[in-house]
């Protein structure tokens, strides 16, 4: 279980876009958070439709 969910949280970061990447070095705070939260609903959104696959 842990392995797969390694991997879909490595193939969603793989296919982060270069923003999303360079905002979330970003040093500016807000860029950062909307980095952050935009990567976070990327991954939730990942393992919810794993999820509704496996069922």
């Amino acid at each position: 279980m842990t392995g797969d969910l390694t991997n879909i949280i490595l193939q969603v970061i793989e296919r982060a876009p270069q923003w999303m990447r360079r905002d979330l070095d970003s040093k500016d705070s807000v860029m950062r958070v909307q980095a952050e939260e935009s990567l976070a609903a990327m991954i939730a959104d990942a393992l919810e439709k794993q999820g509704s696959a496996a069922d």
